[in-house]
C-alpha cells in the first residue's frame, strides 16, 4: 500500500482535471450569471450548484483513492451489473427531463445513471478483455465483448437518449489496441462516408463511382489474378446499402435529425429552427475574434441567444468571451490529457488497467470531439457535453469517477509484478 501512496499518483493528470474544471465553472458563472447579490445558499444559480457538484466530486476522488485498486478489478462484474439495472429502473421510476426519461429525481438532486454506466462498462470490458481465456480475434470473444458494449448502449436509445448512446463507439478505442481486426473499423468508416455520399448524391451515381474505381483496380491486379467474385459480392453489399439509406433517412430517423443532417450537409438553411442553437453558436464564436470580449463581457452569451449555453454549448461561451486564443488553450487541455492517458495506458503492467485506460480514452475524445464540431457546425447536433467543462452533477461525477478509477489504478502499477 505505501508504494500507491499520493506520492505514485500521476499529479500531471490532476493538474489537468483541475484546470478544466476550473475553467468550466468560471465559464459557468459567466453564462449563468446575473448582476444578483451572491449567495452560497441561492440554488437558483446554476454556477453555485456547480460550485457544489465540483466539491462533491473532491468527495469522490478521495472515496476512490481510498479503496483498493484490485477491487475495481475484482467486483466489475458485479457494478456492471447494477448500472445496468439503474438503466432499467428508469422506464418504472424515471423523470421526463425535456423529453427524455434519463434521470432519478431524489428531492431538488436528479441522477442520471447514463452517466455512471459509462465507468461500469470501461470496467466490465477491461474485465473480460484482459482474462486468460479471452482472444478477441476469435469470433465468439468479439461477440461477447460487442454484447458488453450494446446492452448499456440499447437501453439508453429508447430513454430517448442516442447522443449518450453513441459514445459507447467509444469502447472500438481498446478492442483495436487488443488486437481487434481493421476491417471493422474499414467497415464502420465506409458504411459512414458511403451515408453521407448517398445523401448528396444520387445512389447511382455513388454506385457507379465505385464500380468504376474497383474496374480499375481488378485491371491493375489482373497478373496477380484477384479474386473476382469477392469484388462483385462487395459491389452488391455497397449497392443494397447505397439503395437502401434514403429509406433510413426517411423512415427510421426522426425528422429532427434529418433537420439537422439536412443543415450541415448545406441542403437546408434554417437559423430560426433546428439550425437555430448552431448559427448563434457560430456567431458567438465568431465574435471573439483572436482575444475575445473578456469574462462576463460576451453580448451573445450575456443576452441568452444561445440555447444550453451552460450544458452542450458552453464552447461558445469560451469562443466569444476568450477567443481564439482561449478556445485554442482549451483544446490543447484536452489533447495533454488525452495524450497524457495514452501514455499512462501504455506503461501499465497488467492488461485490465490498459484496457480500462484505453476505455477512459475512448470515451473522453468521443466527448470532445462531438461536442465541439457540434458547437462549431461540423457535425449535427447531438445533445453530449464537454468533458469536466459543461454544467452537471451527474457529468461532472460520472467523467470523476471514470478518470479517478485509473488514476488509482496506474498509482498501483508499482504493485503489478
Amino acid at each position: 500500500m505505501a508504494k500507491s501512496s499520493v506520492a505514485a499518483i500521476d499529479w500531471i493528470t490532476v493538474l489537468l482535471f483541475v484546470l478544466l474544471v476550473g475553467f468550466g465553472w468560471g465559464n459557468i458563472y459567466s453564462a449563468s450569471y446575473e448582476n444578483e447579490a451572491f449567495s452560497l445558499t441561492d440554488f437558483s444559480q446554476v454556477y453555485i450548484k456547480q460550485g457544489y457538484w465540483i466539491l462533491f466530486s473532491i468527495v469522490i476522488i478521495i472515496i476512490i483513492q481510498a479503496i483498493e485498486a484490485k477491487f475495481y478489478e475484482r467486483f466489475a462484474g458485479l457494478i456492471y451489473i447494477i448500472s445496468l439495472v439503474s438503466l432499467l429502473g428508469l422506464f418504472v421510476l424515471g423523470k421526463n427531463v425535456n423529453g427524455a426519461t434519463s434521470w432519478y429525481a431524489f428531492g431538488p438532486v436528479g441522477l442520471q445513471p447514463s452517466e455512471f454506466a459509462k465507468a461500469a462498462t470501461a470496467l466490465a470490458l477491461a474485465k473480460f478483455l484482459s482474462d486468460m481465456q479471452t482472444n478477441i480475434k476469435h469470433l465468439k470473444y468479439q461477440v461477447r465483448a460487442f454484447l458488453i458494449i450494446a446492452i448499456p448502449a440499447l437501453l439508453i436509445v429508447p430513454q430517448p437518449d442516442p447522443g449518450s448512446a453513441l459514445v459507447y463507439a467509444a469502447f472500438f478505442f481498446p478492442l483495436y489496441r487488443e488486437g481487434l481486426a481493421a476491417i471493422y473499423l474499414i467497415v464502420g468508416v465506409s458504411a459512414a462516408v458511403l451515408f453521407v455520399l448517398t445523401l448528396l448524391f444520387n445512389p447511382l451515381w455513388v454506385v457507379l463511382a465505385i464500380a468504376t474505381v474497383m474496374i480499375f483496380i481488378l485491371i491493375r491486379k489482373r497478373k496477380q489474378k484477384p479474386k473476382y467474385s469477392r469484388y462483385l459480392l462487395t459491389l452488391v453489399v455497397i449497392t443494397a446499402f447505397c439503395f437502401s439509406v434514403n429509406y433510413i433517412f426517411n423512415n427510421v430517423f426522426e425528422q429532427r435529425h434529418r433537420d439537422r443532417f439536412n443543415i450541415v450537409l448545406g441542403k437546408e438553411v434554417d437559423s430560426k429552427g433546428i439550425g437555430y442553437n448552431t448559427n448563434q453558436s457560430q456567431i458567438a464564436i465568431g465574435s471573439g475574434s483572436w482575444t475575445g470580449k473578456g469574462w462576463k463581457e460576451g453580448t451573445q452569451t450575456k443576452g441568452g441567444f444561445v440555447p444550453e449555453q451552460s450544458t452542450d454549448y458552453i464552447f461558445s461561451t469560451v469562443g466569444e468571451e476568450w477567443g481564439f486564443l482561449g478556445a485554442a488553450l482549451i483544446i490543447t487541455l484536452f489533447v495533454l490529457l488525452l495524450l497524457r492517458l495514452i501514455h499512462l495506458a501504455e506503461r501499465q503492467k497488467n492488461q485490465f488497467s490498459r484496457v480500462y485506460g484505453y476505455s477512459v480514452v475512448g470515451i473522453l475524445f468521443i466527448h470532445f470531439a462531438i461536442n465541439i464540431g457540434m458547437v462549431t457546425g461540423l457535425i449535427p447536433t447531438i445533445g453530449i457535453p464537454l468533458p469536466f467543462f459543461s454544467y452537471g452533477g451527474s457529468g461532472l461525477w460520472g467523467f470523476t469517477i471514470l478518470l479517478f478509477i485509473f488514476i488509482k489504478l496506474d498509482a498501483n502499477r508499482v504493485n503489478e509484478w
